[in-house]
């Protein structure tokens, strides 16, 4: 559900200018030139109000994010969320998910998020969900080879339909799960799975990795792990 326009949106948004990227398309293959830095880049397509984004820009600071959003008024809450903590290794992008191969270059990006997409649960607008064929043909021009998409969800019936994608796709399934939290592992919440949770709701999580050698796995297996590196 779009949010509300903020008040005073215009000028909220250029008070964010330093994270705040209006023509992605001339950074297209230079974002390591933009961070101003060599390392992963991770990106979020859909970060609502940046929850996820910004406690991951902090657990990895190593890792160069992008979090991509259509809405405004969810996406400035998010930026200036980003300046608040001081986080360089976050920018932020209206975009639509489509378009994003004339952003990124080939094998640009490591690492993809699908946080709680929308289902676009009638099938003939199937085309719209982000794990649809057309979606995957436009992550594999940018994506590296062993490069993944991590998706979570609420709705069983996308995972379902995107569990069969991937597979038709070509890619290679892995950490599959239909009840995320009843697993010791390593996990930032959205705001949506915070809500979802709290009801009782499964969360549903896989990940999808493209052809390709391995990639080193900066991230945590388990909570463990996690307090471990802390």
């Amino acid at each position: 559900m779009r949010m509300r326009r903020k008040k005073n949106l215009e000028p909220r948004t250029a008070r964010c200018e330093k994270v705040h990227i209006t023509e992605p398309q001339a950074l297209k293959g230079k974002w390591e030139e933009r961070f101003g830095r060599k390392g992963p880049l991770w990106l979020e397509i859909g970060c609502g109000k940046g929850r996820f984004v910004l406690q991951m820009a902090q657990h990895f600071p190593q890792v160069n994010f992008v979090a991509v959003e259509r809405d405004p008024s969810a996406l400035v809450i998010a930026m200036e969320g980003a300046m608040e903590l001081g986080l360089g290794n976050v920018l932020f992008l209206n975009q639509d998910a489509i378009a994003l191969a004339d952003v990124f270059d080939k094998d640009e990006v490591e690492r993809l998020f699908l946080n709680f997409s929308d289902p676009w649960p009638p099938n003939n607008r199937a085309k719209r969900r982000l794990t649809h064929p057309n979606f995957l043909r436009v992550y594999a021009q940018f994506l590296c080879p062993g490069g993944s998409i991590h998706m979570k969800t609420d709705n069983q019936k996308l995972f379902e339909f995107s569990l069969n994608q991937f597979a038709d796709f070509g890619l290679k399934l892995s950490q599959i799960t239909f009840d995320l939290h009843k697993l010791p592992l390593f996990n930032v919440m959205t705001e949506y799975e915070e809500r979802f949770s709290s009801q009782g709701l499964p969360i549903y999580r896989c990940v999808a990795t493209f052809p390709g050698p391995a990639l080193p796995n900066p991230a945590p297996l388990s909570l463990k792990d996690a307090e471990t590196e802390e």
